[in-house]
């Protein structure tokens, strides 16, 4: 078939590579976002799908918004059989989903109709289900309602962060995606409806939503941290500043040094080796810290250079 895909983040470098190297398609154009300024030096940057589709020498296109005129030109000028999307970062405008004759084959990570959204690998760990997966479905009008070709299974692991399980995902999803257009192509699979119930819903991730509440059990405060790591990455105040959090340990009863006390929920209790910090339950143990404008940095060096005392706490 011929493929347009549209992508833009690392995720979704595994499905393009995927679909180059296939035998069975061929990739006539690249849909991604604008180039953008990133970084401290705030320097233009292509996205990741972009620099991948430059080095295999596909066009690229790269239009705000899939509405304007100039982005149906060029779809009907590359004339594609399909149109794969993996985390683009738009929507496509309901005149566009019948251009292809197979439509707009989406590769989603979470097992729909769970955790349809922008962010379904964070809301999958800051719920604390055991399981999430991927799913390939035709868009529709609604938000991740289509109808389901395939999917996969993968286990959340205890200590994932949202990138590792992504990474573990995109690579896996990459499969799905390919062996889908496969199964399509070759008039083999059908889209099942979604079934009504189990649906669940994850929107856009703001930096707001990852400021650590730590009046919360320390398990939820340990999942919300390992959500957002390492995007938006979890932070919490110190006084008027705000510091970044990577993943914390929580402790269990006799897990804490006899010179730490119980500790309210935003205390913290810092040894030579280790910075502890109340929550509603137990306390939490503090990995990297990252002050601002600064490297992440173990949390015992963070105190010692903060110098906290036993007043400290964390808001």
């Amino acid at each position: 078939m011929r493929i347009v895909f549209a992508g833009t983040p690392e995720p979704a470098v595994p499905s393009l590579r995927a679909l180059l190297a296939s035998a069975h398609h061929e990739v006539v154009g690249v849909l991604t976002r604008p180039d953008a300024v990133a970084g401290r030096g705030r320097t233009v940057t292509r996205s990741p799908i972009g620099v991948v589709a430059d080095e295999a020498g596909v066009e690229v296109a790269t239009p705000r918004r899939l509405r304007d005129p100039d982005a149906r030109e060029t779809l009907e000028r590359w004339a594609p059989d399909c149109v794969a999307v993996v985390a683009y970062g738009a929507l496509v405008p309901p005149d566009l989903l019948d251009l292809p004759g197979h439509g707009w084959i989406n590769l989603h990570f979470s097992l729909l109709p769970a955790w349809r959204g922008a962010a379904p690998v964070q809301a999958a760990i800051a719920a604390g289900d055991e399981f999430t997966g991927a799913s390939t479905f035709r868009i529709e009008e609604g938000l991740d309602t289509g109808p389901v070709f395939g999917t996969l299974t993968e286990r959340i692991r205890p200590d994932d962060t949202s990138g590792a399980l992504l990474d573990r995902l995109a690579d896996a999803g990459s499969h799905l995606l390919a062996s889908t257009l496969d199964g399509i192509e070759a008039g083999e699979l059908v889209a099942v409806p979604q079934p009504a119930d189990g649906v669940s819903v994850a929107p856009k991730i703001e930096v707001a939503d990852a400021q650590v509440t730590w009046n919360r059990p320390a398990h939820v405060v340990d999942r919300l941290i390992r959500s957002r790591t390492p995007d938006p990455g979890a932070w919490t105040l110190l006084g008027d500043t705000r510091i970044k959090l990577g993943p914390v340990s929580p402790t269990a009863d006799g897990d804490l040094p006899a010179d730490v006390g119980p500790l309210a929920p935003g205390a913290v209790a810092a040894t030579k080796k280790a910075v502890f910090v109340g929550t509603a339950s137990t306390p939490v143990r503090l990995g990297q810290v990252q002050p601002p404008g600064k490297k992440p940095i173990p949390a015992a060096d963070w105190a010692r250079g903060a110098r906290l005392d036993g007043s400290t706490v964390l808001a």
